[in-house]
């Protein structure tokens, strides 16, 4: 999500570095950026996400991936070990950057099946 110079991407920066290849700038563009790493909401099976491209349209969303496939079995932490998926955005404040993750968050639902315990 940072960008440097003339929109180089982090990883662009270091591979550039490593490689020994100019580097024009280390200024960095002055966009507020945010992730927000989804939270599992109930331990079970994932069966889809939806509102992923409702959430998509909102004004300073970058992208949403959801890294979780479908009947992965999910916890939420501190069992949990890892993230169903990701929330990006940019704008021109930490504020409209933190509104636009939460109202895309409120636009995801994860539909999970709880895992049947046996009695």
């Amino acid at each position: 999500m940072l960008r440097f110079g003339t929109g180089m991407s982090l990883t662009e920066l270091l591979l550039r570095h490593a490689c020994g290849l100019p580097i024009p700038t280390l200024d960095r563009e002055h966009d507020a950026v945010g992730i927000m790493m989804l939270p599992v909401p109930g331990a079970g099976f994932l069966q889809r996400v939806e509102g992923v491209e409702q959430a998509r349209c909102l004004p300073n969303i970058v992208d949403i991936v959801i890294t979780a496939t479908a009947t992965e079995y999910l916890r939420p932490l501190p069992e949990g070990a890892s993230y169903p998926g990701f929330i990006f955005a940019r704008g021109a404040t930490p504020q409209s950057v933190e509104r636009a993750l939460r109202l895309a968050q409120a636009q995801l639902r994860l539909v999970i099946t709880p895992s049947l315990t046996l009695v």
